[in-house]
């Protein structure tokens, strides 16, 4: 009798002391370095706010000048340089300005235009970071997981030979054995099932930093839930401080104002100056010098608001300004609700975690010693040790899901708002 209550001692100390070292890697960091450097689309947004920076000197520059060439004046009877007083050889050069003021108002246009572009290229870059948070927060649940599923094993492994015994000596049942098998059975397949997600979602993090699919990922163990103490306005003057979606809305409401106060232009004139010289010779009869002529002109358009069409790039500026306000308020009332919601799912994880942190993972380890010393003594059924063996996988599985949610949800906010220190304690 001694001999066996040893042997369960022995076994319950392997069940609750079989808790592998943590580990210490900064891999999150690197792959979202990693991932930014080598992101295509990241690149081809940076491509397009060089370009529109290009744009800028392209459209608020003066338009080359016109030389002109010609002959005035020339004889069709002769074609002679030298038998009209008229006749002269004429260059000249012209000039079109438009009315001062235009050209500065034209390079603000474009530099609203490479500020957007910068901005939708951080609302990307952020969108990245989340992505791959995401992604590298769900592997790392995996990865928990099959440690705790490869524990569960292990213990069931224990308690199976430990039934074998018992039956050998008709102290169990052959339905105790063929339930103890069962249970091992089940929980192979799921540690079958997690190692196939788990190759899953390092081929997804590794097409993120392009590499081959099945490249090997570090992960790191996730740090106790912060102690973060968020609350809405605070995130919502956060995102409208720092959220490159919201910045870009407010940059082209500031360009549809810019675009205003140049269309106002249009009802003002473009100038066109030119200077020319004509040249003429001695007329042949004569032997009669001639003197050049060197001209001044000046030249402007007249601008008539036909059909309103100049009115018309008013109003149309004035339009797009009521728009982006209007979609300014709709991305706050968007962002207010994802808040909410963020926060009450936080909220709800923190406590969730303490409940089973302080609550049902140290019951369901109280309920498992319980029912393998009654069971030893034969006081209870064996079904109820793996009844209570199920509940402490599912316990220890369910706190490090918790904790993974929570930090998911947490990186979700970070991206709305535009900002990256909402969880310093696990970077």
């Amino acid at each position: 009798m001694k001999s066996k209550s040893f042997f369960f001692v022995v076994i319950l100390l392997l069940i609750f002391n079989n808790n592998p070292a943590q580990e210490n890697h900064s891999s999150l960091n690197s792959l979202i370095n990693k991932a930014i450097e080598l992101n295509p689309k990241l690149k081809m947004l940076e491509a397009k706010k060089n370009s529109s920076e290009k744009r800028v000197s392209i459209n608020s520059n003066l338009p080359d000048p016109n030389l002109t060439l010609g002959i005035m004046s020339l004889p069709t009877n002769t074609f002679s340089f030298t038998q009209e007083a008229m006749t002269a050889k004429v260059i000249g050069l012209s000039q079109a300005v438009p009315f001062p003021g235009k050209l500065n108002k034209t390079a603000e246009v474009f530099n609203k235009d490479v500020e957007i572009t910068k901005e939708e290229l951080n609302d990307s870059r952020n969108e990245i970071i989340n992505n791959v948070k995401q992604a590298y927060y769900d592997l790392n649940y995996i990865r928990e997981a099959l440690k705790i599923s490869g524990r569960s094993k292990e213990n069931l492994e224990r308690i199976v030979s430990v039934v074998r015994t018992k039956y050998m000596v008709s102290e169990a049942t052959q339905q105790n054995l063929i339930q103890a098998d069962l249970e091992l059975s089940k929980i192979s397949d799921k540690i079958a099932e997690l190692k196939g997600s788990e190759r899953t979602n390092v081929s997804i993090l590794n097409s993120y930093v392009l590499q081959d699919p099945e490249t090997p990922i570090e992960t790191e163990e996730i740090s106790e839930l912060d102690s973060t103490d968020l609350n809405i306005d605070n995130l919502i003057n956060t995102a409208k401080q720092n959220r490159p979606f919201l910045k870009g809305i407010q940059l082209k409401k500031n360009k549809s104002l810019i675009m205003e106060n140049l269309a106002e232009y249009e009802f003002y004139p473009n100038f066109n100056f030119t200077v020319q010289y004509s040249q003429r010779d001695r007329i042949a009869e004569t032997n009669m010098p001639l003197n050049d002529f060197i001209s001044f002109l000046v030249g402007l358009n007249i601008p008539i608001n036909y059909g309103g069409k100049k009115s018309a790039k008013i109003e149309e500026s004035q339009i797009m300004q009521r728009m982006y306000d209007d979609e300014y308020d709709n991305a706050i009332q968007l962002l207010i609700k994802s808040f909410s919601e963020g926060l009450s799912k936080l909220k709800e994880l923190k406590e969730r975690e303490r409940l089973n942190r302080d609550g049902l993972l140290p019951q369901a380890k109280l309920l498992l010693k319980s029912a393998m010393a009654n069971y030893q003594v034969g006081k209870t059924d064996f079904i109820n040790v793996l009844d209570a063996q199920n509940k402490v996988y599912e316990a220890e599985t369910n706190l490090y899901k918790i904790k993974i949610q929570y930090y998911k949800e947490l990186a979700k906010l970070e991206f709305l708002c535009g900002h990256s220190e909402l969880q310093k304690s696990n970077q």
